[in-house]
């Protein structure tokens, strides 16, 4: 008994040696709050301070997941109290415009806090923080480039090392960066994701917006727990905090007085690329014209809300991201585009201001403003209920001929199983012919973007090669795979440019040479001479183009390249 009793004592005395220790303060302060909200930290400001964070607790680890743009080491901190039993996977990314710093700042105090004591990060709940993502935007300082931004007083540059918008190149990845987070992304299967960003656009009241994973293209149980349950929750807990959200205010032309229709986000964008994979995502927008330390402060809520209401509806979370996994893996059809549905929508209770136009000290010319002295609260419509305008069956597998390095690198850095064919085989495929398709006319974050893409179909016996690679589609990136492969998805790899070899005809003709060649064809060809003189017929500017109609020939010919227009990607049904 004295033993035991002995042994009771010396583990009180440990446990209580232990609490001191995780009570006690770092001492380390973050720029923000040594400035009093004037000033946001420096990248390497931010790392140090994590790397002293992680000296200073065991929940605390600083690793690195890959490279940024310029050879920059790119990290991740994971906070996680070490415990047994399954977990809610938070993954709060900063930084991605870097004259966006809010998160960067908020992120900082979130962990020390959390490692002080100060805050609770429940057992059931692992942060996975990136300090910083757009290193090479945040080295490029200065004090100009967010010309409506209210502080910090210096900040970084939108785009990266590359002058890429990270926030447009998932799915294309052509920065170091997103290659990175695409495979921490899939070998950590997060729940939940947060992107801490600041918002452009009309002036109101509101310190900030959110704008949820659209639920009706998340889809399933979880688009349904999110829009129903879990993004109310968030609502109500930073009311509860002094903090009124509305949505994020996706209107830039009008004023919002009068409703605005949800944005939705295409997998180019973080949170559109989070929902491919069941992942309920939030992007937070501060307002610009809100003072930075309000801002800063308004995002460690948002994150503090989150991580309560993960840990309280962490079964329900596993639960619904499980059932729409299940039933994503036999789900025969699946959206690839998506229309606002105007006969839907919500209230809201939104607090603005009253705009009006005034004459611009200028131009003259009328100008508007929005005056601070007539505030309003008033319920507005918000459209924010989607359904699919074009939906695709889903093959069995898609066949990549293993020339098409690019894509296939993709698809490999995406952690997509990829198959090789072990010898040369025939294969009937369904192939695809690209009819039509528009192209910006300027560069978007280095590519020209196609778009109103239309396609036919056909099947065809073809040859395949040993090391062509089949991409089988009952894999977890199911939608991944469909969204990308597609070539009428509008941000699958076709309309960002990867396949544009196929666009440009190779082989053509002499005129003078082909001319007793084609003579021959429609001596031979009853068809092919019954459809040249159709077209001849109803088109008269044809009937005198004797170039035209060579070209009519050769193009319905033998001679004719099969692969100019036909889409590199096959559907195995």
């Amino acid at each position: 008994m004295r033993k035991s009793a002995l042994l009771i004592v010396l583990s009180l005395t440990l446990q209580s040696v232990f609490c001191m220790g995780q009570n006690k303060k770092s001492g380390l302060s973050t720029p923000f709050e040594r400035s009093n909200g004037k000033q946001s930290a420096t990248w390497e400001e931010a790392i140090e301070f994590y790397k002293a964070l992680d000296s200073y607790s065991n929940k605390i680890s600083v690793s690195r997941i890959g490279t940024a743009d310029g050879g920059y080491p790119l990290n991740k901190v994971t906070y996680s109290n070490n415990t047994h039993g399954d977990k809610i996977l938070i993954f709060i990314n900063n930084g991605i415009h870097a004259g966006e710093p809010d998160g960067v700042d908020a992120s900082m105090m979130l962990l020390r806090d959390a490692a002080e004591g100060k805050i609770l990060i429940p057992d059931n709940v692992v942060l996975m923080v990136i300090p910083v993502y757009n290193i090479g935007g945040f080295v490029n300082r200065s004090s100009y480039s967010r010309a409506n931004q209210n502080g910090p007083e210096a900040y970084g540059f939108r785009g990266n090392g590359k002058n890429l918008d990270l926030n447009r190149d998932f799915i294309k990845c052509d920065a170091a960066e997103t290659r990175s987070i695409e495979k921490a992304f899939s070998e950590l299967h997060p729940d939940i994701f947060i992107d801490n960003h600041v918002s452009d656009g009309a002036d109101y009241q509101h310190v900030m917006t959110l704008l949820p994973t659209q639920h009706n293209k998340l889809g399933g149980k979880t688009g349904d727990f999110m829009y129903h349950t879990f993004t109310p929750l968030i609502y109500r807990d930073m009311k509860a905090a002094g903090y009124d959200l509305v949505p994020y205010v996706n209107d830039f032309d009008n004023t919002p007085v009068n409703g605005w229709r949800e944005f939705i986000e295409p997998p180019r964008f973080a949170s559109g690329y989070a929902a491919l994979f069941q992942t309920i995502a939030y992007v937070p927008e501060t307002h610009m014209l809100k003072p930075f330390k309000d801002r800063v402060m308004a995002t460690y809520e948002l994150m503090k809300c989150v991580i309560k209401e993960a840990s309280v509806n962490a079964t329900e979370i596993k639960k619904v991201r499980n059932t729409d996994y299940n039933e994503l893996m036999s789900a025969k059809e699946l959206a690839i585009d998506w229309k606002i549905d105007t006969t839907r929508f919500d209230k809201i209770n939104f607090k603005g201001y009253e705009a009006a136009y005034k004459p611009s000290e200028v131009s003259g010319l009328p100008r508007l403003y929005y005056d601070h002295n007539r505030p309003f609260k008033r319920e507005v419509p918000f459209y924010d209920h989607y359904i699919a305008s074009k939906t695709v069956t889903v093959p069995y597998a898609y066949l990549i001929p293993a020339a098409w390095t690019n894509v296939i690198n993709l698809l490999d850095s995406a952690h997509i199983r990829i198959d090789r064919l072990n010898r040369d085989t025939t294969i009937t495929v369904t192939a695809y012919k690209i009819e039509s398709y528009e192209t910006t006319p300027k560069a978007y974050e280095s590519h020209y973007l196609h778009k109103n893409i239309r396609t036919s179909t056909g099947n065809i016996t073809m040859k395949f090669r040993k090391g062509d690679c089949i991409v089988l589609t009952g894999q977890a990136a199911k939608r991944y795979i469909v969204e990308t492969l597609e070539p009428e998805a509008p941000d699958g790899f076709f309309a960002w440019n990867f396949f544009d070899g196929i666009l440009q005809q190779k082989e053509y003709f002499s005129d003078y040479v082909f001319e007793d060649r084609a003579a021959e064809m429609l001596k031979e060809d009853v068809f092919l001479a019954h459809e040249l003189q159709v077209k001849k017929t109803t088109d008269t500017a044809f009937a005198k183009n004797g170039a035209a109609q060579l070209d009519f020939i050769y193009r319905h010919s033998q001679y004719m390249e099969p692969g100019y227009m036909r889409y590199p990607v096959y559907r195995i049904e």
